[in-house]
C-alpha cells in the first residue's frame, strides 16, 4: 500500500533524524579508535549497542568525561535537535543570523537532559570546543554571524547537525546547499562549511520520493566545490568496488587519506590539521557516502560500516544514517535500535521527525506564496520590449 504524501514525508523525515540519532549512539562508543582496536575491545565488529570503549569513561579522558556507548546519543544529536527547535520557532528558512538569534541562546540558557553527562545541563557544557566557538564569537564577540566561523578549527562540526536543512528543502538540493552554506557561516569556514552544504543537499535529494543511492551521490558530486568534490569521487570509486564494508575499511581510508588533514592518528592530529584549504576535505562526509554506496543504501549495513570504521565514527554514522534513513523512511531503521537508543538516552528519538515535517509544510506554503508573488511581477513584463 502506498502511504499518503503526508505520512511519507513524516516517515522520511523521522527516518532521517532517528536514523542519525541511532548512528550517533552506536558510533559514539567507537569514536577515536582504529578498526583493529574496536574489534579487539568488542571481540569482533560492533553489531549494535555496546558499552563504552573505556570502562573508566569518566576519568580516562578528562577533557571529554562523557559516557559514550550504552545507547547514549552525543552532541551530534543534541545539536540537531536544537536546530529543529530553531526551525520550530522561526517556521521558515534559516540563515546565519538565526543561529545567533535562536541557536546560541539555546546553548547557553536551556538546560536539557544530557545522556553522556547523566544529568541535566546546558548544551554548552556538552558540546565540544568547535561548537563552543559559536557562543564565544556570537554571544560574547558580537561577530557578524555570516563570517563568525572564520578562525574556528575546520572540521565536521557544522555538517553533523544540518540534516534538518535538507528535510526543509526536500527535493531541492540546490536550495538546501545554499541555506546550509549560509547557516554554517556562523560556525565554520572552508571545507568544513562546504561539507555542511553538500550534506544538506544529499539529504534533500534522499528526501525526494524516487531518490536512490546513485542520485544522492551524483547530487553531492555535482554541488561539491574544491577538495570536497574529488574526495567524494575518490571514496565513491573505492566504495563501488567494495562488496562488504568488513573487507573494505582500509580501502576507503586510503581513498580519503590524501584529502584528510588530521593524519593517521586521530587522537594526535598533525600540526597543520584542520586549517582552511582549497584542496582538502573533512573525512566524515566522503566516508559516509562511501558506506552508503558499499551498503547499496541499506540502513543497517551503512551505519555499521560507519561505526566500525572508527575515527570520527559517530559523525560518520550520523551522516550515513540520515541519508539512508531518508531514503528508506523510518521503517528502514531497525526498531530495536530505535527503542534501545531511546531507552538508553532517556528520550524519544522519533519526535523531532514529525516536528521538522510540520515545519517543512509551513515553509513550502510560504515558498509557494513567494514564488507566486514573483511570478505575478514578472508576468507584468510579459510581451514588454
Amino acid at each position: 500500500m502506498t502511504l499518503p504524501l503526508k505520512d511519507t514525508l513524516e516517515s522520511k523525515a523521522t527516518g532521517a533524524l532517528a536514523g542519525a540519532a541511532v548512528g550517533d549512539a552506536l558510533g559514539g562508543a567507537a569514536e577515536g579508535n582504529t578498526p583493529e582496536a574496536i574489534q579487539q575491545r568488542y571481540g569482533g565488529f560492533i553489531e549494535g549497542i555496546v558499552p563504552p570503549f573505556l570502562e573508566d569513561w569518566r576519568n580516562a579522558r578528562p577533557i571529554a568525561p562523557y559516557h559514550k556507548g550504552d545507547g547514549h546519543i552525543t552532541d551530534d544529536t543534541l545539536m540537531t535537535s536544537a536546530l529543529v527547535d530553531v526551525y520550530d520557532t522561526v517556521r521558515d528558512h534559516l540563515d546565519a543570523h538565526a543561529i545567533a538569534e535562536h541557536l546560541v541562546p539555546l546553548l547557553i540558557g536551556d538546560k536539557r537532559w544530557i545522556p553522556e553527562l547523566e544529568s541535566e545541563a546546558l548544551l554548552l557544557h556538552r558540546v565540544f570546543l568547535a561548537e563552543k566557538w559559536l557562543v564565544a564569537r556570537l554571544h560574547y564577540g558580537h561577530i557578524d554571524p555570516r563570517i563568525a566561523g572564520v578562525g574556528n578549527i575546520v572540521n565536521c562540526g557544522a555538517t553533523m547537525y544540518v540534516a534538518p536543512i535538507g528535510i526543509v528543502n526536500a527535493g531541492s538540493p540546490e536550495a538546501a546547499y545554499a541555506e546550509a552554506i549560509d547557516v554554517a557561516g556562523a560556525h565554520q569556514s572552508s571545507y568544513g562549511r562546504e561539507a555542511a552544504g553538500v550534506f544538506a543537499a544529499a539529504v534533500a535529494e534522499a528526501m525526494r520520493p524516487g531518490a536512490d543511492v546513485d542520485s544522492v551521490v551524483d547530487t553531492a558530486v555535482r554541488l561539491a566545490k574544491d577538495g570536497t568534490r574529488p574526495a567524494i569521487e575518490a571514496v565513491a570509486d573505492a566504495a563501488s568496488r567494495v562488496s562488504d564494508w568488513r573487507d573494505g575499511l582500509a580501502d576507503l581510508r586510503r581513498a580519503v587519506e590524501p584529502f584528510d588533514t588530521v593524519g593517521p592518528d586521530y587522537r594526535a592530529p598533525a600540526m597543520d590539521a584542520r586549517i582552511p584549504s582549497r584542496t582538502k576535505s573533512i573525512e566524515e562526509l566522503p566516508i559516509a557516502l562511501g558506506m552508503v554506496i558499499a551498503a547499496q543504501g541499506e540502513y543497517r549495513e551503512a551505519v555499521l560500516g560507519a561505526v566500525n570504521y572508527g575515527r570520527d565514527s559517530d559523525s560518520i554514522a550520523v551522516m550515513a544514517g540520515s541519508i539512508t534513513g531518508a531514503l528508506g523512511g523510518l521503517a528502514a531503521v531497525p526498531e530495536e535500535w530505535v527503542a534501545g537508543v531511546s531507552e538508553g538516552s532517556r528520550m524519544d528519538i522519533t519526535t523531532t521527525g514529525s516536528v521538522i515535517a510540520s515545519v517543512a509544510r509551513d515553509v513550502w506554503a510560504a515558498d509557494a506564496a513567494r514564488a507566486a508573488a514573483v511570478a505575478e511581477v514578472r508576468g507584468a513584463y510579459a510581451g514588454a520590449r
